[in-house]
């Protein structure tokens, strides 16, 4: 046994224990694959990231994602947080302002857009491996396990670009917000939903608006709003929550079977949403997303889309810096 450094990132938020946890070994040269996957069994979170030197030509380094049940060739809030907890322990990019991340699906980009305790990263979304619209039977499945309505799904699609996302896209965030999952009823499937939320009489959605998204300056600390109090939540609390619009959309992903059957911050579904939506002109080039709300986390998400892809950036901040024993 022998003590490596580690860090546990909060992603998705400039402020510690509001977005999703992350553990990060820095050092995982000797490990085995039932090493790593029994210690992220032992984190009992969303996921846990071991950082390995690199074996292609470009990247930066390699990383290995591990949920508590299995290993996932690429998911998003691990490559923000495992990027923040390279970054903060010396790394440096062979390409300044970008680094390159190597993980089972690949090469995948991330952009330094800002510094300071909490700086702002984006990663660029994989292609699909799998897409096109669900199935009848599980569209099926997703709606009764979700307990919606005929009239509540406007629009769904596969989303898979490592985790195997089934995206609803739902009529409003209050649709979103209402659903009491039957996780039994959903085991075996991984299903996201998104919706818009919208001002009381405004005849659109909500667009992106970058003042909401000011950059704190280095060592600026967050002001905190109060978190809900889930165990209390109402419809009039969901009614409250979308007339004040936190953002574009508020998004819920579930995940039966895993340590967090409601994932609190989902980068991969989120970059899935984002190339789904702006693909078909269901969504603007930039909009802004709120994740968590039923969880009491408070995650903030930023996808665009450019002229070399689709990007999907948010802030992360250092919870837990020091070592762990490990084999």
């Amino acid at each position: 046994m022998a003590l490596v450094p580690f860090k546990q990132v909060d992603v998705f938020s400039t402020a510690p224990y509001r977005g999703n946890a992350l553990a990060v070994v820095l050092d995982a040269s000797g490990l085995s694959t039932q090493d790593m996957q029994d210690f992220a069994r032992w984190t009992n979170l969303a996921e846990t990231t071991f950082v390995l030197p690199p074996t292609s030509p470009g990247a930066d380094y390699r990383v290995r994602i591990f949920t508590s049940t299995t290993e996932l060739p690429f998911a998003g809030h691990p490559t923000l947080g495992t990027a923040h907890a390279w970054l903060e322990s010396g790394g440096r990019p062979s390409r300044p302002g970008v680094l390159v991340q190597e993980c089972g699906a690949g090469l995948i980009e991330v952009r330094i857009e800002s510094a300071g305790t909490s700086p702002r990263l984006a990663l660029k979304g994989p292609e699909f491996v799998r897409t096109g619209p669900l199935e009848d039977d599980v569209l099926e499945w997703a709606v009764s396990a979700l307990g919606l309505g005929p009239d509540d799904v406007v629009a769904h699609q596969w989303l898979v670009n490592g985790p195997h996302w089934a995206g609803l896209l739902l009529k409003d965030a209050e649709t979103v917000l209402r659903i009491e999952p039957d996780f039994a009823a959903l085991e075996g499937l991984e299903v996201g939903v998104i919706g818009a939320y919208s001002r009381p009489g405004a005849d659109q959605v909500m667009r992106h608006d970058p003042a909401r998204e000011a950059v704190r300056p280095s060592g600026a600390r967050a002001e905190l709003e109060p978190l809900p109090d889930t165990a209390a939540m109402n419809l009039s609390a969901f009614g409250s929550a979308v007339e004040q619009a936190p953002a574009d959309y508020e998004v819920r992903a579930f995940c039966p079977g895993e340590a967090l059957p409601e994932d609190p911050v989902t980068g991969s579904l989120n970059a899935g949403f984002a190339r789904w939506l702006m693909s078909e002109g269901l969504a603007e080039d930039a909009y802004s997303v709120r994740q968590g709300t039923r969880v009491g986390r408070a995650g903030d998400l930023y996808p665009y889309r450019d002229a070399e892809g689709v990007w999907l950036a948010g802030h992360s901040v250092t919870c837990i810096d020091g070592s762990v024993l490990l084999p």
